[in-house]
């Protein structure tokens, strides 16, 4: 599913904040409209975020959950005095965007297709292409994004958490987990963030919570991995979504 401002769904109205919370509810909306009670999720970068989010508030709803390179955000303790400034800034961002009232760009594929790449070093080009077919529409003069502009740092769709409360999630979950980390992946970098240290707390956690319904698997390849080299993760994926799993307690 193509979230709020992304793809091929509308953007929210002037006013409306994008945030973690709304992304979780539009996939219970999806869920409500297809009458689904249970269900998977498979979830890429920041799509993992928000599959994990839901699997976590709504647990009884998830069987199994795959996150394909993605990190839950855990919040570092020496980034607390920093948490109001990323949210100033993500307020200010969007009436900043919202006062411009710029019409929106126009590009041709060529122009688009070197601007993905430059800022995506792990695309390779057929991948781009890929992208660009669903993140794009045609005009009378060329190509514009599709995407709200809003989004464009992550403060504007992304909650930063507490270890303490990333640990009481992990509690909460009843699927089983799949975990697949590309050994060249990327994760969004922040000033005083460590990611090879909140990579390090999230499995651990996974492993000590969850026991034998976590899976965590290392593969080669970058953050577009499933895209780039889909042969490394396909069959494992595959093999988990399967697999026949008891289903936890009901607690």
């Amino acid at each position: 599913m193509d979230f709020g401002g992304h793809g091929l769904s509308s953007h929210y109205s002037p006013g409306v904040p994008y945030n973690l919370q709304t992304f979780v509810s539009e996939i219970r909306r999806v869920v409500a409209a297809l009458k689904w009670n249970r269900f998977s999720i498979l979830g890429h970068s920041f799509g993992g975020v928000v599959g994990a989010t839901f699997s976590c508030t709504f647990p009884e709803m998830v069987d199994k959950l795959t996150l394909l390179d993605t990190l839950l955000f855990p919040l570092e303790s020496n980034e607390m005095e920093n948490l109001l400034t990323y949210k100033r800034r993500a307020i200010e961002h969007m009436l900043q965007i919202e006062a411009s009232q710029e019409p929106s760009h126009v590009f041709s594929l060529k122009q688009l297709l070197q601007r993905l790449l430059k800022s995506n070093s792990h695309l390779s080009e057929e991948c781009g292409e890929l992208l660009l077919q669903r993140g794009t529409k045609k005009v009378a003069t060329g190509l514009v994004l599709n995407r709200d502009q809003r989004l464009s740092w992550p403060e504007n769709s992304a909650d930063y958490v507490s270890r303490e409360l990333c640990a009481h999630s992990i509690r909460k979950l009843q699927a089983h987990v799949l975990f697949i980390k590309a050994v060249h992946g990327y994760f969004e970098s922040r000033d005083n963030y460590s990611e090879e240290e909140s990579v390090s707390f999230m499995i651990d956690m996974m492993k000590s919570t969850l026991k034998e319904r976590f899976q965590f698997v290392e593969v080669p390849g970058n953050h577009c991995v499933h895209m780039c080299e889909p042969q490394h993760v396909a069959s494992i994926i595959s093999s988990f979504l399967q697999r026949t799993h008891t289903l936890p307690a009901q607690l």
